[in-house]
């Protein structure tokens, strides 16, 4: 099962604090955003990644593509205001059919048999995401008051990368453009169309890295996984 992959770059981490775009810093010395492309470079079912990026980044970017020889960016594109806009500046590229994946460019401890399973699954039913069950209680809060106590088993937390087939993202994203709204993942575009999207279960090492103190657990998860 091929695919090709989106990976929205052009996000500044505001919330990271490092006075750069957070994809440029390094775990064990090599980029965050190298290791989010290696994981689809080195797949095989992987037939191309297309980067949406920042203009102010982009001889960065390319440089490092060439010193640590990625092969599969097929594409470098404007990013937009909202990761959104990002996307779909990336998606109207896709000439393609088949399945697309949209990743978080800062992810990079995704592992590429649950990029084969949720591939295999968006084949089966045309959208899939992936994602692991809440762990903790979850309680609905307004105005700082605990309103009710949500029931846990049905609670998942949603990660990327995140399978369609083609012609439907395309199909949402073009609905959600002419509607003007702003989803908070790419299935919740979906979703407005009434297609049902599956849920493929992953791990609790994929996480996005936000905080500074979310590098603290990528280092933990690289040392893990150097044993």
């Amino acid at each position: 099962m091929t695919y090709q992959v989106i990976l929205p770059a052009a996000g500044q981490g505001k919330r990271m604090g490092a006075g750069k775009n957070k994809l440029l810093l390094t775990l064990n010395e090599i980029p965050v955003l190298i290791h989010t492309l290696r994981v689809f470079d080195e797949d095989e079912a992987c037939d191309g990644i297309i980067l949406a990026i920042h203009p102010q980044d982009e001889e960065e970017f390319k440089a490092l593509l060439k010193k640590h020889k990625i092969k599969k960016v097929i594409n470098l594109v404007p990013g937009g205001k909202e990761r959104q806009h990002s996307i779909y500046n990336a998606l109207k590229t896709v000439k393609s059919a088949g399945i697309i994946l949209v990743h978080d460019a800062a992810r990079p401890f995704i592992q590429k048999e649950h990029i084969h399973r949720l591939t295999e699954k968006a084949v089966e039913t045309g959208a899939a995401i992936i994602g692991v069950p809440a762990k903790d209680t979850m309680k609905k809060v307004q105005d700082g008051i605990v309103a009710e106590t949500v029931e846990r088993s049905s609670l998942w937390a949603v990660q990327t990368p995140q399978a369609f087939r083609i012609s439907l993202l395309k199909e949402a994203y073009d609905h959600a453009e002419k509607d003007q709204f702003l989803g908070t993942d790419d299935a919740s575009l979906v979703e407005r169309l009434n297609h049902s999207v599956a849920m493929v279960e992953g791990d609790y090492d994929n996480i996005k890295l936000t905080t500074p103190e979310d590098l603290f657990f990528a280092e933990a998860i690289l040392k893990k996984r150097s044993f």
